[in-house]
């Protein structure tokens, strides 16, 4: 579920599903969706903050029971592969409306984030972080372009390849030192909301904030949007993620 609140010009979008270490399920995507397209529209928001309960900001992906059976005689790969292709297309779309949003978009992490959720952060044009933050960004092992462009323009490209191609795990030492964050803030802060004293006044108004982002950040969602398309299109998407879901051992 998505926690939603706006007050004194900032609204805070919270993740609050800790119990699956806040992951991405279909409900939770729409929903955020909502909630930044509101936000959007919305000229009396400035910024809007991407928070989170528990201990991790979003482990990615919600696999749940979104992940291959055998198939049935006379069943078609694309009747595994198309739900889940159409679910990783509404991230992007996700990802592409706060990369691009006319307002200032922060986001405020600890624990793991992974996957889908390291994408979210990186979307985001402050990103703060405790000393405990992990990201890793595993898409490219079950084959999916998502969200790279985007890291590439945050930490440069040789090294959004290097993590994205070797599955790196990214401790917040080298996450400050290659800009992927932003400021690093005590846990304390970050779980009071106090963050919210790190927060710089804006010097500008809204709509002139909104013309800096279009200067400095290139709408490049339909490329984007092609990327992943043509990366999930390749048959056998449930079958992959089925794979990457056995190999996959997280740390305790």
């Amino acid at each position: 579920m998505i926690e939603f609140t706006c007050a004194d010009h900032i609204a805070v979008a919270t993740l609050a599903q800790p119990a699956r270490g806040n992951a991405l399920s279909e409900s939770m995507v729409e929903s955020l969706i909502d909630r930044v397209t509101e936000c959007v529209a919305d000229d009396s928001i400035h910024t809007l903050v991407l928070n989170s309960t528990g201990s991790h900001f979003c482990t990615g992906f919600d696999l749940g029971n979104q992940t291959a059976e055998p198939r049935a005689a006379g069943d078609s790969q694309a009747a595994a592969d198309g739900p889940l292709l159409w679910r990783f297309a509404r991230i992007e779309h996700l990802l592409a409306l706060i990369w691009n949003a006319p307002l200032r978009t922060v986001a405020v992490a600890r624990g793991r984030t992974w996957g889908a959720g390291a994408d979210l952060f990186v979307a985001c044009d402050l990103r703060y972080a405790d000393s405990q933050t992990e990201w890793r960004f595993p898409g490219a092992g079950f084959g999916l372009v998502l969200g790279t462009r985007r890291l590439s323009s945050v930490v440069g490209p040789d090294k959004a390849l290097n993590w994205v191609a070797h599955g790196c795990r990214i401790e917040t030492s080298e996450a400050l030192a290659s800009g992927l964050a932003t400021a690093q803030l005590s846990d304390p802060m970050i779980a009071s909301d106090g963050w919210r004293t790190q927060l710089p006044a804006l010097a500008v108004d809204r709509s002139t904030y909104a013309q800096l982002k279009a200067a400095t950040r290139p709408d490049q969602s339909n490329d984007d949007l092609a990327a992943l398309v043509r990366s999930g299109a390749l048959p056998g998407l449930a079958e992959r993620l089925q794979a990457y879901r056995n190999n996959s051992k997280p740390r305790k």
